[in-house]
């Protein structure tokens, strides 16, 4: 038999009405689209004091494994990698905020990954997914949003701490300021000219711009990928199995939950894949092979791992199978051996893309009933809280409490779910308890 025969066989393209030749384009898409989280992840996972260089090897690897596995076990045309917004709330927050050590932050993904394995084993996931409202999903989603794109001003410079004010303009005539600018205004006018590889062309611009400016050394292009002992199994899963650290663990699983459900059902969708409610062919193996994912991306010493939407890139181009996947997971090995061209991204070139993740993100907001205040205050209150406490838990706990607290104080208790209700008090016993003391 013939590698092509072999291929169709495999993913079934003839029955998909697409060929080998649309599904490696469609591959070589989406890698485009989204190959801009080997610069970031090390870059925001390095804040937390990982090695960044072992990080990024173990990025293309677990993006590389997801995607793959998501190609043959499920065969459906979506590449996972490590999650924007969750690796920012494990750096920022957990370690740099709440004071944990990283191996500890990495124990908590680990154990909210295993939640989250675990639910999707006992199919309590698609009874969250269908019984958490919207506006707590579009909350949570926009939220995370504007915490990414705060902390993308931040490491641009373009905003700094301020005794008076908490927070104001930097230096406007810095470098790092005019090319993060730059690199953000880059992407958003590609992307909506439709040019796939926006984020990549920008960060590949800004720092070549700070090569020329002094800021950005020349390592080189190629090398063997570097060690990744330094982040090998460093999981610290007794320091992290605690009630302090509950409503961490949590979090991730909750926002993860959301997350690569919501992005699964929408690339499927693209794809004309999914029904009108939202299912589409072997779910539960797509759903297993994202939860699995995430432990092992925790295993091996990375954050969260999800479903991408930069996905429908290649979608929209005529990838509908796994094989498009695959291409994309095959894509994220070899460039394990640009490990030099990574250490040279400057923490402005990144910034562009974390202040437009949140553009892409906080847009989610569009979809909540702003005339329906029952709906609309939980809604702010989550998306609010996130960047404002820096917290992503705060923001989930706050918006679940408000949405019980507005439905039942206008006598439409109703309409709260038991779901909602269990988490709405389990955070509340969490800041009765654990907060206070």
């Amino acid at each position: 038999m013939t590698k092509q025969g072999l291929l169709q066989r495999l993913f079934r393209l003839q029955e998909h009405g697409t060929t080998v030749r649309t599904e490696v384009i469609a591959g070589f898409t989406t890698f485009l689209t989204m190959v801009y989280i080997v610069f970031v992840n090390p870059q925001i996972l390095g804040a937390a004091g990982m090695d960044t260089q072992a990080v990024f090897v173990t990025t293309c690897l677990i993006a590389a494994l997801g995607s793959i596995l998501m190609g043959i076990v499920a065969n459906l045309p979506v590449a996972l990698a490590p999650a924007m917004g969750l690796n920012a709330f494990f750096a920022f927050v957990v370690v740099g905020a709440m004071g944990y050590s990283w191996q500890v932050g990495m124990g908590a993904i680990f154990w909210g990954a295993t939640g989250l394995l675990l639910l999707t084993l006992f199919r309590v996931r698609y009874w969250m997914i269908a019984n958490i409202p919207l506006s707590l999903r579009t909350g949570i989603t926009a939220g995370i949003g504007l915490f990414i794109a705060m902390m993308g001003l931040k490491n641009a410079g373009i905003i700094v701490p301020n005794e008076a004010t908490l927070v104001t303009v930097g230096d406007l005539s810095s470098h790092s300021v005019l090319l993060g600018a730059l690199g953000f205004f880059i992407i958003a006018v590609l992307a909506s000219r439709n040019i796939h590889a926006a984020v990549l062309i920008s960060i590949v611009v800004t720092t070549l711009a700070g090569l020329l400016l002094g800021d950005v050394k020349y390592n080189g292009v190629f090398s063997a990928p570097p060690a990744i002992n330094s982040v090998l199994g460093q999981v610290d899963l007794s320091g992290a199995f605690t009630l302090n650290m509950a409503g961490v663990i949590f979090s991730f699983m909750l926002v993860n939950l959301f997350d690569s459900s919501g992005t699964l059902i929408g690339v499927t969708d693209k794809a004309g894949l999914a029904d009108k409610d939202g299912k589409f062919p072997r779910m539960k193996q797509a759903l297993l092979v994202d939860s699995v994912s995430s432990v092992a991306g925790a295993a091996i010493g990375t954050s969260s791992v999800t479903a991408y939407i930069e996905s429908s890139s290649g979608v929209s181009v005529g990838g509908r199978t796994g094989l498009m996947a695959v291409v994309t997971g095959i894509l994220f090995l070899l460039v394990m051996f640009l490990s030099p061209l990574a250490s040279m991204v400057p923490g402005y070139a990144a910034a562009g893309a974390l202040i437009y993740v949140g553009v892409l993100m906080t847009s989610s907001l569009a979809r909540v009933k702003w005339e329906d205040l029952t709906e609309a205050v939980p809604a702010f209150v989550t998306a609010a809280m996130m960047p404002f406490s820096f917290s992503i838990t705060e923001g989930i706990a706050l918006g679940f409490i408000a949405y019980c607290v507005m439905k039942a104080g206008t006598g439409r208790w109703r309409e709260i779910s038991p779901c909602v209700v269990v988490v709405a008090l389990l955070f509340v016993l969490k800041i009765a308890f654990i907060d206070s003391h």
